[in-house]
């Protein structure tokens, strides 16, 4: 179907598009016009409708078989005619690895509140602000970790990184990613998936908005391998879904902003780049609505190791160490006998950023609000206050249902550097490491168990 974009003040494609198609790493196949896509052969001679045959390559080209994936786009203008001279764009707030400062000490415990809006208008481009840097953007290794404000939609702008896939958490507000395969209207407790090369527009549907973006340097994200647990549970590939196609014929003088190596740079064109009538492949955009993610855990004693909780992962290459784990910590049962149930103390040698969707984590009762976020770099100790702590060691265990908390992790194997924002122009809580001033000394050389 065409996209109606005629709205004058916040340009919003039109909200009855019809859907999604379910499946993860699934061969997908749509068309908004009937006949748009060639049956048979990916490159005909000559394409129904006029359209171009145009391929997406989102991996090497003799990339394993099971690992290799690519769309072919059937569209009004091929992608050589949505570029032209590229400018230098300054996006100040927006930073990629390496990025390590000589005046700002990236080794610690870090927690901030949310961060504001302000009162300058924001857009999904302007509005980004880097937390921490972790990699190197050049290698295609690492990830960053950002903010998202926004308080209006882009009007005629559109944006692509050649550097990164976007793994987007709303936090508050609704947004619609208008993109070449379709349209994803994406709220909180949802997360989207933006491939690296993949052109947008972002809209606002109502805000102001605020969440959480994971820059993904690296191999892109896949599911994880349950081992024993099997073949469901966790995040189940049906529950993702990928938009049909839709697209826009539309003349208008347009901005296409890409990232590309760290820098960002402009170019004008006068048409809508969303013009792709059809498609077929396995690269593309997803969304997945986190309240289907089905968390499996102890149901005896012992609390498990976090990566039980694992939705994504991207691979490093080397096994069982990711690049980047995505976790979630959503409402669940607690049932372990004679164990502490909620996260234990550790130094972990990966490097994991949390943030609050909504509720109350439950190692941390206070100051972890929602739209809140926390660093806790490789190696770095860190675990309960002393008062969910006692809570917990003391508690009838009896079983509980966790209610209303749904935080998440971005893990990686990188130490995760702060940005001038981080350490200085977001609300850092300055007095985060004395949550664990007064947990007190209990040996004293009984064996009795206190």
């Amino acid at each position: 179907m065409t996209l109606n974009s005629d709205t004058p003040k916040r340009q919003l494609t039109n909200p009855s598009h019809p859907g999604y198609m379910p499946g993860f790493g699934n061969d997908f196949e749509t068309e908004a016009l009937p006949g748009a896509l060639p049956q048979g052969q990916n490159s005909p001679q000559k394409c129904s409708y006029g359209l171009y045959a145009e391929q997406l390559s989102g991996t090497a080209f003799t990339a394993p078989r099971g690992q290799n994936e690519r769309t072919w786009c059937y569209r009004i203008r091929p992608s050589v005619k949505h570029t032209g001279r590229f400018v230098k764009r300054d996006l100040p707030y927006w930073k990629s690895a390496p990025h390590v400062l000589d005046d700002v000490i990236s080794l610690g415990q870090y927690r901030w509140d949310p961060v504001p809006h302000g009162d300058a208008p924001l857009t999904w481009l302007t509005g980004m602000r880097t937390m921490t840097t972790a990699g190197d953007v050049n290698t295609q290794t690492g990830m960053a970790s950002h903010v998202y404000l926004v308080t209006e939609s882009m009007q005629d702008e559109y944006f692509y990184s050649a550097d990164s896939e976007l793994l987007v958490v709303p936090q508050e507000g609704r947004l619609r990613f208008a993109t070449e395969l379709g349209v994803i209207d994406l709220e909180p407790r949802e997360i989207a998936i933006l491939p690296r090369g993949l052109v947008y527009r972002v809209e606002l549907l109502d805000g102001p908005a605020r969440g959480f973006v994971c820059e993904n340097y690296g191999q892109k994200f896949d599911l994880p391998g349950r081992g024993p647990i099997g073949a469901n549970c966790m995040a189940n590939p049906r529950d993702f879904k990928c938009p049909v196609a839709a697209f826009e014929d539309r003349e208008a003088d347009s901005t296409v902003t890409v990232k590309w190596c760290g820098r960002f740079h402009q170019t004008r064109i006068d048409h809508s780049p969303l013009d792709v009538v059809a498609w077929h492949g396995n690269y593309c955009a997803y969304k997945y609505d986190l309240r289907t993610y089905s968390p499996v855990g102890a149901i005896l004693f012992d609390h498990p190791d976090p990566s039980i909780f694992t939705v994504l992962t991207a691979p490093s290459g080397q096994p069982g160490t990711a690049n980047i784990d995505f976790v979630l910590f959503r409402e669940r049962w607690m049932v372990a006998e004679h164990s502490f149930r909620p996260p234990w103390y550790h130094k972990n040698i990966m490097s994991e950023l949390m943030g609050n969707i909504y509720g109350v984590y439950d190692a941390k009762p206070k100051g972890f609000v929602p739209g809140g976020l926390s660093l806790h770099n490789m190696m770095l100790p860190h675990g309960p206050d002393r008062a969910p702590f006692e809570a917990a060691s003391n508690a009838p265990l009896k079983p509980e249902k966790l209610d209303n908390t749904m935080s998440f992790m971005f893990e990686t194997r990188f130490p995760q550097h702060l940005t001038a924002f981080a350490a200085k122009e977001a609300p850092l809580q300055d007095d985060y490491i004395d949550c664990w001033a007064d947990i007190d000394k209990k040996f004293d050389g009984s064996p009795e168990v206190k």
